[in-house]
């Protein structure tokens, strides 16, 4: 009986570890892109341009699940096309 306790509680335990490891995961990869975005706008250097690299970045980032939304701290729910500024190149 002991050891199916003991087994039960490091299953809860390594569940709730690996949630852990996977929020710190999306986070880190959320931060990425909106790094990216960040990077894209710089390399653009289009005026005007700046809410939608903002947006695109935080909505690449909460794409990739929990951690990319805490990493993003959601700031826009709409599409980042709905700030893209007339003219910018389709590169971005």
């Amino acid at each position: 009986m002991k050891l199916f306790t003991g087994l039960i509680l490091c299953s809860l335990v390594l569940g709730v570890h690996s949630r852990w490891f996977s929020f710190l995961g999306e986070a880190y990869e959320g931060t990425k892109d909106m790094w990216r975005a960040y990077s894209d706008m710089k390399e653009a250097n289009y005026k005007n341009s700046d809410k939608y690299f903002h947006a695109r970045g935080n909505y690449d980032a909460a794409q990739r699940g929990p951690g990319g939304v805490w990493a993003a701290e959601v700031i826009s729910g709409k599409d980042p096309n709905h700030f893209r500024p007339a003219g910018l190149p389709k590169k971005y």
